[in-house]
C-alpha cells in the first residue's frame, strides 16, 4: 500500500514512518522541510506546505492512503495561525484525497477536543466535544476532526485517533518542560495531587495508526468515528512523576499550588504575554493549569474492539524506559 504520512519530520511522524515501513507499506514522508534522517529510513521525502492547496495536492497524488499527523500544536498563540494550519490545512488534505481518489485517511486528533476543564476518568467515546476551549489548539483540532469524520463515505473512509500525552525518546512537549522545572527547583504540584492521567507511549500511538489504517475500508466499523488511544493503565500524575524523578536523580516537587490559584496565574501570564506581544509560549496558561490539576484518563476498549488495536508497550515498561532516558540525560 502506498501511504503518505504528513508531519513526517515530527515526533510522532518519524515513528509513524518506521511503523508503516515495518508493516510492508511503501511510504512517502511529507513535511515542510524533510530532513536527511527521513531519506535515510528508505522513504520518499516529499516537500509539502499545508497552507497551499496545490502543494498538498501534489503530495497526495499517487497514494492509496494518507495519515494526516501534521498540525500546529501549543498551549497558546494566535487563533488565526492554528486555524490556517489545523483547519484550512486539513480541508486541503481532504480535497486532495477526494480529487486523487485516495481510499483511506487516518487523522491524528487529540483528547483535548473534549477537555473543558472538568475531570475525565476512564472516559470513552461517548464524551462530547467541549463547549468552550481555553486555547485555540483544541478548538481548531475539534473542528478539523469533525470535518474529517463528516467526509467519510463510500469513496473515502476516514477515522480520527486521539492519542493522549504521547511520551517517548525525543518528546519535545510536556514532560521535558516538567523535567526542566524540577531540575531548577521550580516545579509545583498543582491541585491536590491525586489526579489520574493517561499517557500514550510513542510506539503504541504509531501502532494504533497502522492498525486503524490497515483495517479501514468504506463501511468498516470504525469508519467515520473517533477513538481515544492511551495506555491501558493510567497513572496518578504527581505520584508517578515523583517516583520517576527520584529514580532518575531529579528533585521531585514537594510544594503545592491550589488549582484555583494556578488557574488565575495562568490567565495572568496569558494576558501579560499578549500585552507584551511575546511570541514564545508563557510558562503557565489556564489550559495547562487545569491539565496539571485535573484527571484526564481515557479508555481505549473501542479501538481494541473495532480495529484490533493492541498495546505493545505497557505502562510499567514505558516508565522504565523513561527512567533510563532521564538518567542518561543527567
Amino acid at each position: 500500500m502506498r501511504v503518505l504520512v504528513t508531519g513526517a519530520s515530527g515526533f510522532l511522524g518519524r515513528t509513524l514512518v518506521r511503523e508503516f515501513l515495518a508493516r510492508g507499506c511503501e511510504v512517502s514522508a511529507a513535511a515542510r522541510r524533510p530532513g536527511p534522517e527521513l531519506a535515510a529510513l528508505g522513504v520518499v521525502p516529499v516537500v509539502m506546505d499545508l497552507h497551499h492547496a496545490a502543494s498538498v495536492e501534489a503530495a497526495v497524488r499517487g497514494h492509496e492512503a494518507v495519515v494526516h499527523a501534521a498540525a500546529r500544536t501549543g498551549i497558546s498563540g494566535p487563533r488565526a495561525e492554528f486555524w490556517r494550519t489545523n483547519v484550512a490545512g486539513t480541508q486541503h488534505v481532504l480535497a486532495a484525497c477526494v480529487k486523487h481518489r485516495v481510499r483511506k485517511l487516518v487523522y491524528t486528533s487529540s483528547p483535548s477536543v473534549c477537555f473543558d476543564g472538568r475531570a475525565h476518568r476512564r472516559a470513552d467515546e461517548s464524551l462530547p466535544y467541549a463547549r468552550r476551549f481555553l486555547n485555540p489548539y483544541p478548538a481548531s483540532k475539534a473542528l478539523a476532526e469533525q470535518l474529517v469524520l463528516a467526509a467519510s463515505g463510500a469513496e473515502l473512509a476516514t477515522v480520527a485517533l486521539r492519542p493522549h500525552l504521547i511520551l517517548g525518546p525525543g518528546d519535545p512537549h510536556l514532560l521535558p518542560r516538567l523535567v526542566a522545572r524540577a531540575r531548577a527547583g521550580r516545579l509545583r504540584i498543582v491541585g491536590d495531587g491525586t489526579n489520574e492521567v493517561s499517557f500514550t507511549w510513542i510506539e503504541n500511538a504509531a501502532a494504533a495508526h497502522a492498525d486503524a489504517l490497515l483495517a479501514l475500508e468504506p463501511g468498516a466499523r470504525h469508519a467515520g468515528r473517533p477513538y481515544f488511544i492511551a495506555q491501558r493503565e493510567p497513572v496518578r500524575l504527581w505520584e508517578w512523576l515523583a517516583a520517576l524523578f527520584e529514580r532518575a536523580g531529579i528533585p521531585p516537587p514537594r510544594r503545592r499550588v491550589p488549582r484555583a490559584l494556578a488557574y488565575l496565574a495562568g490567565g495572568a501570564c496569558e494576558l501579560a504575554w499578549k500585552t507584551l506581544g511575546r511570541a514564545q509560549e508563557p510558562p503557565l496558561t489556564r489550559f495547562l493549569a487545569l491539565q496539571l490539576a485535573t484527571s484526564h484518563s481515557y479508555d481505549c476498549t473501542a479501538a481494541e474492539r473495532d480495529f484490533g488495536y493492541r498495546e505493545r508497550i505497557s505502562t510499567a515498561e514505558a516508565t522504565e524506559r523513561l527512567v533510563a532516558e532521564l538518567e542518561s540525560s543527567t
